[in-house]
């Protein structure tokens, strides 16, 4: 008699289930395993982001959906609304459980939850913990750009600091003072006129966007900590404006990562952006970061040549995503 061949029955789909139906409790052991595999694959501390999606979530204020198996939140992402925009501020689901479709239900129930009852027009996305490198039909796809990034990081074992070589222009750098936002909104908006990145964080594309872009930067800990003294900004001194800025963060023990760093129109090509750079890395450097990051998008093959040039390599792809001219759903 020949032997019967026994099949493994299917593993469960976990169910989708609405966030604000669970409990800090609920998503402690997903939120531990995020928080040690920012530390792990990006040498980032999570533990504070990790604080506030706890915080918000007791409140019962942070919308969003996760995947229950068994009672485990296998997954979980969230989103919030300004004016008429969706920002998907996370998407992560626990190793067991991770495979592109799942990363797929949660995508398309978030994007469903934003667009639903609202007059939401564009979304936007940079989901750091997707499975990289592979294959996927996004949902929405029929109203999606993506964009490719790259996580950069510059080891100071292995790495020198870039030497000092002084721009080919009249500048005076000093150090980040909250005297310099408005001045500094005005340098980004101008900065992005026309670039690839404001086409994926529209922030960049007016005065009023630039000024939100600046204070979260500074107030929230979704860039790290906000360091002053390795932050920078440097001075036209024929025009007595903000020709360039580089601002810092703190993400770890040993570890920085450069949040913003743009040059005006007019001083690109002159060494502005490298020594702003140069002196943020000199400063974090000096404060104990053996290591510092940065993202940059793969097409902006200048800035990616120049943090090449200095030193960075691409430590993971990621892709950005915005969603744009969804119709109105009741």
């Amino acid at each position: 008699m020949a032997a019967r061949l026994e099949v493994a029955p299917a593993a469960p789909t976990p169910d989708l289930v609405d966030l604000r139906g669970l409990s800090s409790i609920h998503l402690e052991p997903l939120l531990e395993e995020e928080t040690n595999e920012w530390r792990t694959v990006l040498d980032w501390d999570f533990g504070k982001s990790a604080d506030l999606v706890r915080r918000f979530v007791d409140l019962r204020a942070l919308s969003g959906c996760a995947l229950l198996d068994a009672g485990a939140v296998a997954g979980y992402s969230y989103f919030v609304v300004e004016e008429h925009k969706g920002l998907i501020g996370d998407l992560y689901v626990r190793a067991a459980w991770r495979t592109v479709e799942n990363e797929n239900r949660l995508l398309a129930s978030v994007l469903e939850g934003v667009v639903t009852g609202s007059q939401v027009r564009r979304v936007e996305s940079q989901l750091m913990m997707l499975l990289p490198g592979v294959p996927r039909a996004v949902p929405g796809a029929e109203c999606l750009s993506t964009y490719e990034r790259n996580f950069m990081l510059v080891d100071f074992d292995s790495v020198p600091l870039p030497l000092e070589r002084p721009a080919r222009c009249r500048i005076h750098t000093e150090r980040w003072s909250d005297h310099h936002q408005e001045a500094a909104a005005q340098l980004i908006a101008a900065a992005y006129t026309g670039h690839i990145d404001s086409h994926i964080n529209d922030q960049y594309r007016s005065m009023a966007g630039a000024r939100r872009f600046l204070y979260n930067i500074v107030q929230y800990p979704g860039c790290g900590n906000f360091f002053r003294p390795g932050s920078y900004v440097a001075v036209d001194l024929d025009h007595g404006r903000l020709c360039g800025l580089s601002l810092a963060s703190i993400v770890g023990p040993e570890s920085g990562h450069i949040t913003q760093i743009c040059v005006a129109p007019q001083a690109r090509g002159t060494g502005v952006g490298y020594e702003l750079l140069r002196q943020s890395l000199l400063t974090l450097k000096e404060h104990s970061c053996r290591r510092v990051s940065l993202t940059v998008t793969a097409a902006n093959r200048e800035a990616v040549d120049l943090y090449q040039r200095i030193g960075f390599r691409t430590l993971r792809r990621f892709s950005a995503y915005v969603w744009e001219g969804f119709a109105h759903r009741e």
